[in-house]
């Protein structure tokens, strides 16, 4: 249990930096990502927001304890992000450093998706 609640706290601090750049593409960490100067406000706004509350969700998880649907929903939604990542690098998409930074977020589905298997519950009688 130790090993996940320090997975969530790393995730959320994790998640509200990517929130950070996402929001602010011009930034230099921004620039060194390969990130759009020119992406509408709206699709900041967006996409940061929703990156930040997954950010909160993670941090509330590791306060309060697992919710076992938030946290799959988490697990699959980083695996998501990896997945995105390579497809778009591979399209020329995206930078090498995103794929880099998408790692990350496989091996936060990877801890999470281990966890959920490990400490299943039986609901067969």
């Amino acid at each position: 249990m130790r090993i996940l609640k320090a997975s969530l706290w790393i995730a959320a601090v994790f998640n509200f930096l990517a929130a950070y750049v996402l929001a602010f593409p011009s930034s230099e960490f921004g620039a060194f990502l390969g990130l759009p100067r020119d992406t509408p406000v709206l699709y900041l706004a967006l996409c940061s927001g929703f990156i930040f509350l997954f950010g909160c969700a993670y941090a509330w998880m590791a306060l309060k304890g697992v919710s076992r649907p938030l946290l799959l929903f988490g697990a699959f939604g980083k695996a998501s992000v990896f997945l995105l990542a390579i497809v778009l690098w591979m399209s020329g998409h995206a930078s090498v450093a995103i794929v880099g930074l998408a790692i990350v977020d496989a091996l936060f589905a990877s801890v999470w998706f281990v966890w959920l298997i490990r400490n299943r519950t039986n609901h067969s009688s």
